[in-house]
């Protein structure tokens, strides 16, 4: 069984995607709000595919505080630039908050991750430009002004709380 969302209302259907061959196009109508969307199977990957793509490692993680605008949510950090923002559809946000808070920006900030010469990662927050500012341990950054961050710091975008958490650069 597979589950999508509509893409108006989020609401979770289910299908059994091994009645359909792969490719096809299937036609949905979301039992909550009648919405009619369509959606293509993915195709079958070859069985001669061997090569295997390569996880990115992921060196922190900020944690989304429940409120309620939201559920918790845990978003990786990866090395370079990871831009922050709320979830809208056809934007380019590296990290996607899932939120219906108004006051955080589609890209709101970034939190840029360097490996040093030590091996142990390095995280650098700035604002991209955002409506509304982005607050860290209640000190507004600046305009292109960048805080180094630390394990356990609070990152206060619009009414939406995140906590970084590092140790998994531990593990």
């Amino acid at each position: 069984m597979k589950k999508i969302r509509c893409p108006k209302c989020e609401a979770a259907i289910q299908f059994d995607e091994t009645r359909y061959e792969p490719g096809r196009i299937l036609v949905f109508q979301c039992p909550e709000c009648n919405k009619r969307f369509k959606m293509k199977l993915p195709a079958a990957k070859p069985a001669t595919d061997t090569v295997e793509e390569e996880e990115e490692k992921v060196w922190g993680q900020l944690v989304v505080v429940e409120n309620a605008f939201h559920f918790r949510q845990a978003l990786p950090l990866t090395e370079g630039d990871n831009v922050i923002g709320r979830l809208v559809r056809g934007t380019s946000v590296t990290l996607p908050i899932k939120t219906v808070d108004p006051s955080v920006d589609t890209a709101h900030c970034a939190v840029r991750v360097t490996i040093g010469k030590d091996g142990q990662p390095k995280f650098l927050l700035r604002d991209v430009g955002s409506q509304t500012g982005t607050f860290v341990q209640d000190h507004l950054l600046g305009l292109k002004e960048q805080v180094a961050l630390s394990d356990g710091d609070i990152i206060t975008i619009g009414a939406t709380t995140l906590i970084l958490q590092t140790e998994l650069a531990q593990n």
